[in-house]
């Protein structure tokens, strides 16, 4: 088959969505010379220069124009009846006719109309499993994303996801055939592995920081949870123990109220505020950090736990539904809503050097279980399966 492998975009700093594009494409093109399949990238035409010259040519990239927005995403199904009924083709459909395109992968969570087969991952559910948080919720947005998830989650071919949890969901939420779920876990992106992320010596000093420390990568949405984790941070400090913050991620409008919950628990001068940081320093702050404190509401499909694994960095994780499945007996769990619970999780990691090891080492192993290689795998014997079906037709 003709395969377009659709990307969303080309902006390191939109987060870990990024990351996982980037590495399943890299895998693509290195597993594509071997594969029965012919793949064409398709990327929004902004990003579509830039693309091809990373890809050096070995695979071709077609920019494809983004004219769908918010309204648009709300009204989905009125739209694509309408668009049913004048026969409408999709900025994809007309790009891959245009290519001869048989088959659609959507690499990452980027629900998009298309009338041809496709594939997509799907990395949570959270507006169902947790509707109140305003992101999800707020000036319609609950209603955009679940009509945009049904009609396009019902329509695919085959939907990847990381976990048991994620297929239950995916039935409860959606009522997917389980015939139509392909598990794959997450895999640990391969940057991680390389020894060329090589940051100045002083890095972490320049940013104003010294340990102990915990880190917590993630953009500022309530639903990652910052308050709870300052508040556990307060816990200790009362307790005598100071544990620094170091918050890396954009602003995506609870920054200001996090800063605010700092300043209330008296705080503030242990909690940094990064923002975007380059790789290399990333992975300084990483390999200097007591714990890895990935305390969000939302999973289980979260990077920085195995970024953290591969890195030699203890994780500290919420049990959220699926999170033991990903990160097993490498990640020390907390609950959520539970300022002590996270706080006692810190001081476990702070006190006892031996189940900070245990972590180190049993991160590691975690680490090396899936990688990109072997997702791609997967979907390629996927692609093997349907190709059979696809022949059926011009």
């Amino acid at each position: 088959m003709h395969v377009a492998a659709v990307v969303a975009g080309f902006d390191p700093q939109s987060g870990g969505g990024h990351t996982f594009e980037r590495e399943i494409l890299e895998a693509l093109r290195q597993a594509a010379a071997s594969s029965a399949h012919r793949f064409t990238v398709l990327c929004p035409e902004p990003s579509a220069a830039a693309l091809a010259k990373e890809m050096s040519g070995s695979l071709p990239v077609v920019g494809v124009p983004r004219r769908t927005g918010r309204l648009t995403a709300m009204a989905f199904r009125e739209i694509e009846s309408v668009r049913a009924h004048w026969r409408r083709q999709s900025d994809i459909d007309r790009v891959a006719a245009a290519n001869g395109i048989e088959f659609v992968w959507f690499l990452s969570a980027q629900p998009d109309r298309t009338d041809i087969p496709f594939m997509t991952v799907v990395w949570d559910l959270q507006h169902r499993a947790t509707p109140w948080f305003p992101e999800m919720s707020a000036g319609g947005m609950w209603d955009g994303r679940d009509s945009v998830h049904r009609w396009f989650l019902q329509r695919a071919s085959k939907i990847i996801t990381g976990t048991r949890a994620g297929c239950e969901q995916l039935t409860q939420y959606f009522q997917i055939s389980a015939e139509n779920i392909l598990t794959l876990p997450h895999p640990t992106p391969s940057y991680v592995f390389r020894e060329n992320q090589a940051a100045p010596a002083d890095a972490i000093e320049r940013l104003g920081m010294r340990p102990p420390y915990v880190l917590y990568p993630a953009q500022f949405w309530p639903h990652k949870n910052h308050v709870n984790l300052l508040l556990a941070i307060a816990d200790l400090k009362r307790k005598g123990t100071a544990v620094a913050a170091a918050f890396v991620g954009s602003d995506q409008g609870n920054r200001q109220f996090v800063a605010d919950v700092a300043a209330r628990e008296g705080i503030s001068d242990q909690v940094h505020f990064l923002g975007f940081v380059e790789r290399p320093v990333l992975v300084a702050l990483y390999r200097q950090a007591l714990a890895l404190t990935y305390v969000s509401w939302c999973g289980p499909e979260n990077l920085p736990p195995l970024e953290a694994f591969a890195l030699g960095c203890p994780v500290i994780a919420t049990r959220v539904p699926g999170a033991e499945e990903q990160l097993g007996d490498a990640a020390l769990f907390c609950e959520p809503g539970d300022p002590t619970s996270i706080s006692g999780a810190i001081a476990k990691v702070l006190d006892d050097a031996a189940l900070r090891s245990r972590l180190v080492e049993a991160g590691r192993i975690r680490a090396k279980r899936f990688l990109p290689a072997d997702f791609v795998a997967g979907a390629l014997k996927f692609l093997d399966e349907f190709s059979a079906i696809r022949r059926c037709w011009p």
